[in-house]
């Protein structure tokens, strides 16, 4: 058997509001949820769980690999609705992109606080 990423569970104050952010910024249509989860279903069948745990949220980083023509409607998105992006994951470019490892990418947080990094090449 091959090894695939399946899920990941991301810590959020409001499973309901993340989960809604990314079906937006993606453009993916509505998951099942069950349970404490709010899902968000990437291709290969890869979901991302939303969940509201009891503790303190520590801020995680999670990059998405993109064709160029979702890219630029994802840098759309975040800057229709203000959120502050960067180049670089030191957050010294803000309001720019890069075009490192031969494609496009930037940072911003997400709703819950976690680093977003969108690329349209992998680094590998």
């Amino acid at each position: 058997m091959t090894v695939t990423f399946n899920h990941t569970i991301i810590a959020t104050k409001d499973r309901n509001a993340s989960a809604a952010f990314y079906r937006e910024l993606f453009e993916l249509p509505e998951a099942p949820s069950w349970g404490p989860f709010a899902n968000v279903l990437l291709d290969e069948g890869v979901l991302l769980q939303f969940a509201e745990p009891p503790v303190d949220i520590q801020m995680q980083h999670y990059a998405f690999l993109v064709d160029d023509e979702l890219f630029a409607r994802c840098l759309a998105r975040i800057e229709e609705r203000g959120i502050t992006y960067w180049a670089d994951p030191h957050m010294q470019r803000e309001g720019e992109t890069n075009t490192e490892h031969g494609g496009r990418g930037f940072y911003f947080f997400d709703t819950a606080g976690h680093a977003i990094e969108i690329i349209t090449r992998p680094y590998l």
